[in-house]
Order: C-alpha cells, then structure tokens, then sequence
C-alpha cells in the first residue's frame, strides 16, 4: 500500500504554483511520498488595491497558514519575503531552501537597460522600496524617471511594457527564473544599485509546529547559510518595525576567502519613496551560527540606520 499523499497548500498564481511543484517535487524525494498541491486562494490574491494600502504584510500568507491550522494542508510554501516576521504560533519554518537570485531585474521596451531608458521614462513597481532606490538612483546619476504604482502577475506587469503603456517594469529574477522567463530580462540590478526586499528569492516551508515526523523530513531541504542570511535581513526589518509593504531593502551576504567562508555582511537601506532621503549602511560580522547570532546582527544594523534617521523615513507610506 502506498503511503497517503502529503498536501501542499499554495497560492494560485502562476508563481506560486512554479515554485511549489519545485518545493513537492523535493518533498517527495526525501519523504518517498506522494505530494499533492491544494490550491487555495488569499485575500492578497483577490484584492484590487495597492499593496501598500493593504497593509502588505501577510496578505498572502494568512488563507494558507489558516488551512495549516485547520488541518486542511500538511504544510505550504511561501516566498519569504511575504511572511510577516512576527513567529505564528503553532506553526514552524521547517525549512528554508537555498536561495534563488536575490536581484531585481528590469524589463524593458526595446532591450533597453536602466541606464539606457528615454528621458522620463515610466517605470512600474508595486514596492516602495523599488520607487525609493530607483528615484535615488536617478537622482545621483542625472535621470529624469517616473515610477508607477502598479500590482497583478508577471504577465500582467509584463504586459505594461509589451503594450507601451510603460518604459520599463521592475521584478524579482527569482520569479522570472521560477516561471522560465528569465530570457525576457533587459537588465540584472547590481545590489548596489537596488538593494532587494528581505528574504528575497527564498522560499519558507511552513508546517504546524506539532508535526515532529514532516519538520524532520522537510529539514532536510534546509540550506543554513540562506536561513542565516534571511534571518539576519528579516531581524533588520523587524527592529525597524516596517512591513513588507515599507520601503526597506536588506541583503546579507557570505564573504568568502578562496574556498572558505569568513564573514556575513549585512547591508540595509530606507528611503523616502521619492528617493530624495536615503539611510543606507552595513555591517560584517563571523558567519552566525545560532539563531540568536544571526538576529543580533539585524538588530545592530537596524540601531545604527534609527540613529542616523531612518525611523522618520518608515512612516512614510505609498499613496
């Protein structure tokens, strides 16, 4: 008799179900059973408005974490940089998989890279966080830019630049590379120039905190130096008390000597949506080895970009 299929909640977008048929298919190479994807929809799915004003912040994670507790799914997938850092009660990241891509990449008309887009160029964004680095950039560099607000799929937001509505759109490379449109990239942004949101291109596994057998298994698919790096980042973005809707981008780094790891650089950033105030800085420290470590390192950059300001940058938000 073959053992009972484990359930994979998902979301419905095209996205979540590329990365979550990766996720199963994983699962069922180290639990030997069948994985079967629950397809269920969240309130982030279905709503219309901005993101920013519906509060980002596990707008697409709460319908899934409810079947989990409900016991209508064994566990979930979620792009971590949509899980609220707050611990749910009751339930556990099991795992977090190494991470894809972390950079933001732009699609644009005619091939064009940022640097090469015309005067006044408008350029979609759902992320203040996007809006802030983008208009900074353009700022230093003597470009005259528009971003716009803009929400929906990949297709969607794709769709802008193909139909001309827009110059340029602006995505994760994580999900282009998730859904086989890495091709369609006009250009890669340098982490220098467009810090990503915390927890970008990672995925978390979430099951109840109860379930002793699936943690040990889905355990297995854990890559420690991406849960240390996400922790680090998500840790900043907690101790500055900003969703994932504010605008602050994070990325923790391994520095490497040849072959051997040395350090785990941490660089944050918070910005005024206009990109005319920015509080950008990092910190290196030894790899973290705990959760503890890898958290006291968010918290210590977060503390650093409060004194130099950036706490009167969070309350901003996109309108």
């Amino acid at each position: 008799m073959t053992e009972k299929a484990l359930r994979l909640g998902t979301r419905r977008s095209k996205l979540a179900m590329a990365q979550s048929g990766q996720v199963a298919d994983a699962v069922s190479q180290v639990t030997g059973r069948p994985v079967e994807l629950v397809e269920i929809t969240t309130y982030g799915d279905v709503s219309r408005e901005h993101l920013a004003q519906i509060g980002g912040t596990g707008v697409f994670v709460a319908a899934l974490r409810e079947a989990l507790l409900r016991g209508e799914v064994d566990f979930a997938v979620h792009s971590l940089k949509d899980l609220p850092t707050a611990q749910h009660e009751g339930l556990v990241v099991a795992a977090i998989p190494e991470r894809e891509d972390p950079r933001d990449v732009v699609v644009a008309r005619d091939a064009r890279k940022l640097t090469d887009l015309p005067r006044g160029a408008r350029i979609g964004t759902g992320a203040p966080r996007r809006m802030a680095q983008l208009n900074a950039y353009a700022r230093t560099h003597g470009m005259e830019i528009e971003t716009v607000p803009i929400r929906g799929n990949v297709d969607t937001r794709i769709g802008y630049v193909r139909s001309g509505e827009l110059d340029a759109v602006v995505l994760a490379a994580a999900g282009l590379n998730r859904v086989g449109r890495i091709d369609e990239v006009t250009d890669f942004l340098s982490v220098d120039t467009v810090l990503p949101a915390p927890g970008q291109g990672a995925l978390a596994i979430e099951c109840t905190a109860d379930n002793a057998d699936l943690i040990a298994a889905l355990a297995e698919l854990d890559d420690p130096f991406t849960r240390a790096a996400v922790r680090a980042e998500r840790s900043l973005l907690a101790a500055l008390e900003a969703g994932c809707s504010a605008p602050v981008g994070a990325l923790a780094d391994l520095l490497a000597d040849g072959q051997t790891v040395k350090e785990m650089r941490l660089r944050g950033v918070v910005g005024t949506t206009d990109g005319s105030t920015l509080v950008q800085l990092s910190t290196t420290g030894p790899v973290p080895e705990t959760h503890e470590a890898a958290m006291a390192l968010g918290r210590e950059l977060a503390t650093e970009m409060l004194a130099q300001g950036a706490a009167g940058l969070m309350g901003e938000r996109a309108h």
